[in-house]
């Protein structure tokens, strides 16, 4: 037998004509928002995958030579006819600078959240947690001189002077510190988010504190954890100014972090800047390099979601 109450069956509320009128028109609000959300997506998408045709159908570009080339001379070449349009430099150099901001901001992030989740007191937590909001609040090109000036000669000196002044190490260090924040509060949240009875029942077995925390909380907040994770490497892949000004302006295919490392979003930048006219092969060119962030971004963020569903708990 049904126990929801008549009045939310049959939609018969007590109320004014007033207030009626005001409810649609909420509602209506409300669909409207949704509504032009999806528009402004479908422009989005419809701007990159008009533009980037009229790249891909100039007879200086193949798809076959755009993938799997090795060479990415858009700006560097004076001629036209021997320019190279390779993307896989501009991929390498993207993929390098956020695989070391990877390295420094997911296990830095997620120990911090463990800590404060499980273990910080509330004096602790009470001046740890506005230091990552700092963090989280300096502008990227703040970060970005900070590589220049401080990172990358440090790397420099310690290394006696095996970087280049522009390198994807700096910018990835950088990057990395950008996005230890997002990652800290995202998998704090998940972690905040696993019942307390699940504490309590490990600690009734016997289990530690580290135990709890790395056998039973972890692996119950693992949806909300990897979500923050795939976040934070969309957030890096997509990170413009840090890399703008501390990865370098030379496209270069190799996995060496100490050279400079041209990104396809530091690509787009510098496009932008230069001096190319409108409707040549290299300024549509920033749009071929725009679709295939925008199709890397995507995946990823589909990877996301079907990995939230796969290892996301209910609890009851």
């Amino acid at each position: 037998m049904s126990t929801t109450p008549v009045a939310l069956t049959k939609r018969e509320f007590t109320s004014t004509a007033g207030k009626l009128l005001r409810e649609k028109l909420i509602v209506f609000l409300l669909a409207i928002s949704a509504l032009l959300t999806i528009a402004i997506t479908i422009g989005i998408v419809g701007m990159l995958l008009t533009q980037s045709y009229q790249f891909f159908s100039s007879p200086y570009v193949t798809a076959s030579e755009f993938l799997t080339g090795t060479e990415w001379t858009a700006l560097q070449s004076p001629d036209l006819e021997q320019a190279e349009f390779g993307i896989m430099p501009l991929l390498s150099g993207t993929f390098r600078v956020t695989l070391i901001a990877m390295i420094i901001a997911l296990p830095l992030g997620l120990i911090t959240a463990i800590y404060l989740s499980e273990y910080a007191s509330p004096r602790i937590r009470s001046w740890l947690k506005p230091t990552l909001e700092i963090i989280a609040g300096i502008p990227t090109v703040v970060l970005g001189y900070f590589a220049i000036l401080v990172i990358s000669p440090s790397l420099q000196f310690v290394s006696g002077g095996a970087f280049d002044t522009f390198n994807a190490a700096s910018a990835g260090i950088a990057v990395g510190i950008l996005c230890l924040p997002m990652v800290c509060s995202l998998s704090e949240d998940a972690l905040q988010a696993v019942p307390r009875s699940l504490r309590e029942g490990a600690y009734g077995m016997g289990c530690t504190p580290f135990e709890t925390s790395i056998k039973v909380v972890v692996p119950a907040a693992l949806s909300g954890i990897v979500s923050a994770f795939l976040l934070a490497f969309g957030r890096a892949i997509g990170e413009t100014m840090v890399v703008a000004l501390a990865a370098g302006t030379r496209a270069t295919f190799s996995a060496d972090p100490t050279r400079q490392s041209q990104t396809m979003t530091g690509f787009i930048v510098e496009m932008i800047k230069s001096e190319n006219e409108f409707g040549t092969v290299q300024y549509y060119s920033l749009y071929g390099v725009a679709i295939t962030l925008f199709l890397i971004t995507f995946v990823m963020t589909l990877l996301g979601q079907l990995i939230r569903r796969r290892y996301q708990e209910t609890y009851h």
